[in-house]
């Protein structure tokens, strides 16, 4: 073979893998570059991961590279005012976040409007328990429960209400810290035991859908009424990256949407994006009303 002929071969190797590179980082709209890197910060909750796995199949089928911060909602909230994060989804307001908008409000873009209006957050314990159906009830019940309170990430806003509650009431409480999946598994084997246990918890959450709990009554209104979550963004996010932003503030689910999505990432717990694309694909038309 001539050496023209092999130095043909080569070039035409090159173009091909060429090529196929560009074609790889191509979004749905035949971009071959990126729009951009854009971090949103994740927290391992049910709706949370459902949530920010959503916007990463969404924006990344539209041409941007997409980091998800598993980042707890403190440091979170601290990274966002700094501008070393670009979008925390998940501020529970008026009450449960309340002390993250008061400090960071002047430093952070804070949305006007909520992307879900029916939160609840509360104290549940398994509905067997007849007897324990206020806050209240906890005083005079504290053997029954060892005298704690199952609790989750320290740092999140439900945390730092439940702090709150536990001195409103003048519970001899301890507030013991874990995480999300600790916290329901413990959930899980006290109802599979029949055995008493108190924790703060937040709807929407699938716990609900798989053990049969009830939320205390809260007569100090503690912990508040309807809470509604809003996205927030660093201060010059919506200059940076104004098509993506206005595609967040269309953002809304409702009850039956975000139950859908969290069960649809649920369904592939080892790769949680898979079921993110999914619920995408088969919510096409809701997704194009918010990339208006």
């Amino acid at each position: 073979m001539s050496f023209r002929r092999i130095s043909q071969l080569i070039l035409f190797t090159v173009l091909l893998v060429t090529l196929a590179a560009c074609g790889s980082n191509s979004g749905s709209d035949g971009s071959s570059e990126s729009k951009g890197k854009i971090t949103i910060g994740q927290i391992n909750w049910p709706e949370n991961i459902a949530v920010t796995n959503m916007w990463k199949a969404i924006l990344e089928d539209k041409g941007y590279d997409v980091e998800l911060k598993l980042i707890e909602m403190g440091p979170q909230m601290s990274a966002l005012a700094q501008g070393e994060l670009d979008v925390a989804p998940e501020v529970w307001l008026p009450v449960q976040d309340k002390s993250y908008y008061k400090e960071y409000k002047d430093e952070a873009n804070f949305f006007e409007d909520p992307w879900y209006k029916n939160g609840k957050v509360g104290l549940a314990v398994p509905t067997y328990m007849k007897d324990i159906n206020s806050i209240k009830d906890l005083k005079e019940n504290k053997k029954k429960f060892n005298g704690k309170i199952v609790g989750f990430e320290p740092g999140a806003g439900t945390m730092l209400v439940t702090e709150d509650v536990i001195k409103e009431y003048g519970l001899d409480y301890e507030l013991v810290e874990s995480s999300t999946a600790a916290m329901v598994t413990s959930i899980k084997q006290a109802v599979a035991d029949k055995e008493p246990i108190v924790a703060p918890l937040w709807k929407p959450h699938y716990v609900f859908a798989e053990v049969d709990l009830k939320f205390l009554d809260d007569p100090k209104k503690t912990y508040g009424g309807v809470e509604k979550i809003y996205m927030a963004t660093r201060e010059d996010f919506g200059s940076d990256y104004k098509k993506v932003s206005k595609w967040l503030k269309n953002f809304k689910l409702n009850d039956k949407q975000l139950g859908d999505l969290m069960l649809s990432v649920k369904e592939h717990e080892d790769n949680p994006l898979k079921g993110a694309q999914k619920w995408v694909e088969e919510n096409q038309d809701l997704v194009n009303g918010w990339l208006k």
